[in-house]
């Protein structure tokens, strides 16, 4: 069959390329159709530089030719990404803390999809791979990272650094956690504008004695608001990780959890999407997935938004109980639930790894104690 280059042109209308809002041909991602008989050549070029992006625009586009035009055509698609001279992705802001390698901070869309739980598993699950680790409880409004750790009763001590005098972090399970929840009382609310919630994070920040830390994880509050903007002009943030159920209601605002971390002028990379309550297990039937808030919702996000699905976290009730009594789960032994901490860890650490080769050797952030992608500290 000899193929016309208008017909191919027309299918490729049906498609999008990752981020654009309009189809591949009025977009301008397609810049030239060749076609010599039953094969066709199509070259594209696309802004998202990931690898994730680019598979799915090739994909996408062998697909809608075979399914629209001709179900034998040999199809070769070559994909163009164009970057800029300096990668704006890769912006670094803010005013660095001296012995911190990377700020990954950790975001919502909304409240309740357990983006908490997720931090403190992240973060022990790295302490127990030889990483050192510490935690900023940014959700001035309601923290819980003290009760996940079992130091809610606990509080900083002062110490002297060069001469000055600092907050030093609580330490537990080998992570250094501060909080605003050490400076209040449990049945306190916490009734504070903006200005002063940025000053108290600022405070916890840059005067406490973090020492030397490979991880600093920001566990931010739910939502796109002032405490997020703050930290984003206060701290040269590595990169994001965004935490969503598949539930519709959540893929919604995680999606503009990741268009704020993307625009222009923050500029924060995205390492990936999470999805926490992806599944619901018994622990009488281990072997069943029952799917409680929709199927694959994030990882069809991800897919949309040309970033990686780092991990899908159950819906397990020991995640809740081991929180509650503050022992995250990550630490319990060879158990699904230590094994999907442990995978979306490994994968975090990857795109932290494969994020930062894009910087120069100078940068403050740049990973050189990593051993590639088995996400193990030498």
């Amino acid at each position: 069959m000899k193929l016309q280059k208008n017909d191919i042109l027309e299918a490729l209308k049906t498609i999008t390329a990752p981020g654009a809002g309009e189809n591949m041909v009025d977009s301008g991602a397609v810049t030239n159709v060749l076609t010599f008989g039953d094969e066709v050549i199509v070259d594209i070029t696309i802004n998202n530089p990931t690898l994730q992006a680019r598979k799915k625009a090739e994909v996408d586009i062998m697909k809608t030719i075979h399914d629209k035009v001709f179900a034998k055509a040999q199809v070769k698609v070559n994909v163009k990404v164009n970057a800029p001279a300096k990668d704006e992705s890769n912006e670094i802001k803010g005013k660095e803390i001296p012995g911190i390698k990377n700020i990954v901070a950790i975001a919502s869309g909304k409240g309740g999809v357990g983006k908490s739980t997720v931090t403190s598993n992240i973060a022990v699950t790295l302490a127990k791979m030889g990483f050192k680790v510490g935690i900023l409880d940014a959700d001035i409004y309601g923290p819980s990272v003290p009760i996940m750790f079992d130091v809610a009763n606990e509080r900083p001590l002062s110490v002297t650094v060069d001469g000055k005098s600092k907050m030093k972090p609580v330490e537990s399970y080998g992570v250094k956690v501060l909080s605003i929840g050490f400076f209040t009382k449990p049945d306190q609310a916490v009734i504070w504008r903006g200005p002063m919630a940025a000053k108290a994070l600022n405070q916890m920040i840059f005067d406490a004695a973090w020492g030397e830390l490979d991880f600093l994880l920001l566990d931010l509050p739910p939502g796109t608001g002032d405490i997020h903007l703050s930290i984003m002009q206060s701290l040269p943030i590595t990169g994001a990780v965004v935490v969503s159920t598949p539930q519709n209601v959540a893929l919604a605002d995680a999606k503009k959890g990741v268009a704020m971390f993307q625009q222009e002028s923050i500029n924060v990379p995205v390492l990936g999407i999470v999805e926490n309550m992806a599944y619901f297990t018994p622990d009488e039937l281990p072997d069943n997935k029952y799917y409680i808030f929709g199927k694959e919702g994030a990882k069809n996000l991800a897919d949309d938004l040309g970033v990686r699905l780092l991990g899908e976290i159950p819906l397990v009730q020991s995640i809740r109980e081991a929180g509650d009594v503050g022992r995250p789960a990550a630490l319990q032994a060879n158990t699904p639930t230590m094994l999907a901490f442990d995978e979306l860890t490994k994968n975090v650490v990857e795109e932290t790894v494969r994020r930062n080769k894009s910087l120069p050797a100078t940068e403050a952030i740049k990973i050189t104690t990593m051993a590639g992608c088995s996400a193990v500290k030498n």
